[in-house]
Formats: C-alpha cells, structure tokens, sequence
C-alpha cells in the first residue's frame, strides 16, 4: 500500500480496474480487483501522498499507534494493529463473502494455501451459511429411506 502508484493500477478491456504488483517480502505477483469503495478511497486521496504516490501512508508505529487511540475511543477492548487488517480482508471480506480461498490466497500474494490459513478464521456464520446453502443444493437430491 505505502508503494501503490498509478503503475500499479490498470484497467481490463470490460472495465474492471487492478492493483498488479508484486510482494516485496517474497516477490510473488499478485492482482486484486478494485471494487467501488477501494476506487472511491483511492479518488478521495489522489494527489495528496508524496512522490507520485496514491495512498498517504505513515510508519506502521504511527499506524499502530493512531488504531490504539482509535479502540479506546471506541471501547474496543483489545489491541489493534495493522497487521490484523489482513486477517479482516482474508476472514471477514472475502472468505465470509464466499470468495474461495485459492483467490484470497493469490489476492494476499501467498505461495501456499497453508500461509492464507493462517490469515482465514472461518466464523460460524460462515459455517452456518455455507451448510444452508448446501442443505438447498442437495434437499430433493438425497432421501431418508426406513
């Protein structure tokens, strides 16, 4: 994020806008597709970050730093860091959405299924939706026979 530039940021022929860059920590390619509030976010902070690029971004102490002022205005009685935003993009954003984890994991740039796992708490609403919409998928498929 604190590197995103106009570079990193193509647009396919059916519209679709893209962040296309690679992981500095391992240097795997990754894309995500912007959806409207990314775009939104990205148009409300053009031109005012330094040296060409999209986002204004402080140091991840400052970061961490203006979260915990944050919880405690907010009586969020557990400390935040902003790190666990990728925990929240991997668990609550995507998965719990239905994004299939194959997709989260390319997203996040990770190699292994097993290193997006890590990110990706499945919440029992996730579970309770997904076992609804299998019960609909297979109700007159299967029968109880006595």
């Amino acid at each position: 994020m604190c590197k995103l530039t106009e570079a990193n940021i193509s647009a396919a022929a059916e519209g679709t806008v893209w962040i296309r860059s690679r992981r500095e920590k391992n240097g795997n390619p990754f894309e995500i597709p912007l959806l409207k509030l990314p775009l939104q976010i990205l148009e409300r902070y053009r031109g005012t970050a330094p040296e060409g690029r999209l986002l204004p971004v402080y140091s991840n102490s400052a970061m961490n730093c203006e979260l915990k002022r944050i919880a405690e205005t907010c009586g969020i009685d557990r400390r935040l860091t902003f790190h666990m935003g990728r925990h929240t993009y991997a668990s609550e954003i995507t998965l719990s959405q239905g994004v299939p984890i194959e997709t989260v994991s390319r997203m996040l740039g990770h190699t292994r299924i097993t290193t997006t796992q890590i990110y990706a708490k499945i919440t029992d609403e996730k579970i309770d939706e997904d076992m609804k919409a299998l019960n609909e998928r297979v109700a007159e498929k299967f029968q109880f026979a006595i």
